[in-house]
């Protein structure tokens, strides 16, 4: 059966006081209404379909890239009916519509699956039960059948103290939803035409209406503030962390770790305390990965080890690489097995050949690196003339002496050497030494100036 999927997300958000219209807030670095759209895509919808209104077309710049959406703008917004109201021009007459909520960003593909399941012969809602069910509309069932939904707003006593609450989620045969949806009113407390005033109207018309329950509670928990937003990112960390832990990745504090991207890896690996992952990050077998660190887009070698507090950005990393404490790895950055790469060292657009070593206080940037090198303290690599970027090239078992600096474009041959405190100019043979600092110089009965002394 063909299926529609329809996201309400004209809301403003007022409450989480921000320029950014609330399905643009975001959770595990994604807007939420990001994650509805996955969701939709994950459960074979044919037809996406986002209703917009407050800054509709910031909204739709935000997602420019997804070219199968259908955009419907609600002007004025008159309610939830009034937008799917909207929508009914581009709904096909047969099918089902799953009628989700941008602000709602974590239902599971698996709950909706089985609400559409229910829905086959009309209509059928997600629900859930709730020890405080205030701000909700209840459920109202008459002998075990569901009779009509009421807004709490509109409820009397009786009907408030019911703990069956509805989610907004649900499922409708597109031809119950055309023949419906005309027939929707406004004579309530807010003046508007409620979607959840289709389920009477379905009743009457002899249609059953069937219920699933949420799997979870977090899967139909929206977001109106920022301190919503906070709580349920914690609740999408520990389900990221659970399942992470589950396909054997050790966390050595669950509660102190952040995936705001996808996370790949092998046996064994093992991840310490407040580890942020973003974009797409692989790791091999055996990996380890200290406090602090943060990767993205990276490629992590098996056997690799990341010292504390270490940034990987867009770089790719062998096996048996050693990185950190405090080391930075920038876009372009590859490191071939072995290599060792310490504190306060920045490589930026470098390969690194297989064991090379770069171990203290160094910048090397848009540079070629051989095999089995060593790159002193304190060398840097300049790179940049002020308009473009320059290639530095150095050879096999070539060994940098501390505080040289390498002054691009320029060549460094294998088993050359560098010494200390040098600045290298030009291209250094194969085997060579090359010492480029001024010559030290001793001044004889030289006697520091005291303090008091006139000047002269």
């Amino acid at each position: 059966m063909q299926r529609s999927v329809l996201v309400l997300a004209a809301g403003k958000g007022t409450r989480m006081k921000s320029r950014l219209p609330k399905v643009l807030q975001v959770l595990g670095d994604r807007p939420l209404l990001a994650h509805v759209l996955d969701t939709a895509r994950s459960i074979g919808a044919s037809a996406r379909v986002v209703i917009v209104g407050h800054e509709a077309e910031q909204v739709r710049q935000r997602f420019a890239h997804e070219q199968d959406l259908v955009w419907v703008e609600q002007t004025p917004q008159l309610g939830t009916g009034h937008a799917v109201q909207c929508a009914l021009p581009v709904l096909p007459q047969t099918g089902q519509t799953l009628i989700l909520y941008g602000d709602v960003p974590l239902t599971q593909s698996d709950s909706l699956l089985a609400l559409l399941a229910a829905a086959t012969d009309g209509l059928a809602l997600m629900t859930l039960e709730m020890a405080d069910p205030s701000g909700y509309g209840r459920i109202i069932r008459a002998q075990g059948r569901i009779t009509r939904i009421v807004e709490q707003k509109d409820a009397n006593a009786e009907e408030r103290a019911v703990r069956e609450v509805n989610t907004g989620i649900m499922a409708v045969d597109n031809a119950l939803l055309h023949a419906l949806l005309p027939q929707l009113r406004n004579d309530n407390a807010q003046g508007e035409y409620y979607l959840t005033d289709l389920i009477a109207l379905a009743v009457a018309r002899g249609v059953a209406i069937h219920s699933v329950s949420a799997g979870h509670d977090w899967e139909v928990q929206g977001v109106n503030d920022k301190l919503q937003l906070a709580q349920l990112e914690r609740t999408w960390q520990q389900e990221q962390a659970r399942r992470l832990l589950l396909a054997g990745l050790t966390l050595r504090d669950p509660a102190r770790f952040d995936l705001r991207g996808s996370l790949s890896h092998g046996l064994d690996c093992e991840i310490d305390v407040d580890v942020v992952i973003e974009g797409q990050v692989v790791l091999g077998d055996g990996v380890r990965i200290g406090a602090g660190c943060v990767l993205r887009d990276a490629w992590i070698g098996s056997g690799a080890q990341l010292r504390p507090y270490t940034l990987i950005d867009g770089a790719r990393l062998g096996a048996e690489v050693q990185v950190g404490p405090f080391s930075r790895l920038r876009p372009g950055a590859e490191l071939a097995d072995r290599c060792h790469v310490g504190n306060f060292v920045e490589i930026k657009n470098s390969q690194l050949g297989l064991g090379s070593k770069a171990n203290h206080l160094s910048y090397i940037g848009d540079a070629i690196i051989g095999t089995a090198a060593n790159i002193g303290a304190g060398t840097i690599t300049c790179n940049y003339d002020g308009v473009n970027k320059h290639i530095t090239r150095i050879g096999d078992g070539a060994f940098i002496g501390s505080n040289t600096a390498l002054v691009a474009p320029v060549r460094v041959g294998d088993q050359a050497t560098t010494g200390a405190g040098s600045v290298i100019t030009r291209d250094v043979a194969d085997g060579h030494l090359a010492v480029a600092r001024a010559r030290q110089q001793t001044i004889d009965n030289w006697r520091r100036p005291q303090a008091g002394e006139s000047e002269k």
